[in-house]
């Protein structure tokens, strides 16, 4: 038998039970993985909660997109390529929060042996979503980037790409936040009045790309005033009204979905960020992991803010 989290309504966590099920069988050309840890990211939330429009639900629902695990079972033609006992990561997964978790062979990135469960399961959303939103913004070597909540999945992950790609990367952050900007070869900035001046004395030079990972009003004045060409400014959070603003967006309520490049650029981000852990030149900051059984609290956690870095879960018993 396996175990997973799921809901039949709309709601906050308590929606969430954890329940025992049969035990799935490898889809055909696709493979099981019994996971051993499991992302936690705010979509899971704003699906959960309602606040990210989905299909009505019609049968029990699991949560999560991110996981990472041991292949237990290979149906047909995903043979070639996989085999029990392959250690994986999962991308886009269709409901990450169990322990046995169906999976198309083409989902499957191999997990080096020197990057840890928790590392793996956290690369997911926020490390695609950094990685392609900088490519999509051309962002190179000499350039100088500027980072808004930087302090986040997403924002560490922006800047430890930009840094290996040679860029000079300036970050915002709160307060309690600027060491870890730095630990990541930032120039660190604190949020608050005076944030455009003191931009500009970290980058005397002038700003050439922006990513917005805070949506504040005081996020996208000070964009507006550092960077000429609004297509130059991306953001993950304000998409609903990046197009009245003139900016780029990504999702975020962004009514434009996301092209077929900016969808490769997210599936190699994977393969990518593992090498680089694997070598020591790229960090995933885990904030806690909790047991499986325990999604609602971890939820809960994630949607207080007062935890920085990545949620996971152990479904391990």
């Amino acid at each position: 038998m396996a175990q997973q989290i799921q809901y039949r309504t709309l709601g906050g966590p308590e929606v969430l039970e954890f329940v025992t099920v049969p035990t799935p069988v490898a889809p055909p050309g696709g493979v099981v993985v019994e996971t051993r840890a499991i992302g936690v990211n705010p979509i899971d939330l704003k699906l959960r909660s309602g606040l990210r429009p989905s299909p009505p639900i019609t049968e029990p629902r699991v949560p999560g997109s991110d996981a990472a695990g041991v292949v237990v079972s290979v149906d047909g033609s995903a043979g070639d390529r996989w085999q029990v006992g392959d250690e994986v990561i999962v991308r886009d997964a269709a409901g990450a929060y169990r322990t046995h978790l169906p999976a198309d062979a083409s989902q499957l990135v191999a997990k080096p042996a020197a990057v840890g469960w928790n590392e793996a399961a956290g690369i997911g959303i926020p490390v695609g979503t950094a990685y392609q939103a900088l490519r999509s913004l051309g962002v190179t070597a000499g350039q100088t980037l500027l980072v808004h909540g930087g302090s986040g999945a997403v924002g560490q992950a922006a800047i430890q790409f930009a840094r290996d790609w040679g860029a000079t990367v300036v970050a915002t952050a709160s307060a309690r936040n600027l060491d870890r900007l730095r630990a990541l070869g930032a120039i660190a900035v604190e949020y608050g009045e005076g944030l455009l001046e003191r931009v500009q004395d970290a980058a005397p030079d002038g700003i050439d790309r922006v990513l917005d990972a805070a949506g504040t009003d005081e996020a996208l004045d000070v964009s507006f005033a550092v960077v000429d060409d609004r297509s130059h400014i991306g953001t993950i959070v304000v998409g609903a009204k990046a197009d009245a603003l003139g900016i780029r967006a990504w999702m975020g309520g962004s009514p434009h979905p996301l092209t077929d490049q900016e969808q490769a650029w997210r599936r190699e981000a994977y393969g990518v960020a593992a090498d680089l852990i694997a070598e020591g030149r790229f960090e995933i900051e885990i904030a806690a992991v909790y047991p499986l059984a325990e999604a609602a609290a971890a939820q809960s956690a994630l949607a207080s803010g007062d935890l920085r870095g990545k949620l996971i879960l152990d479904p391990r018993p």
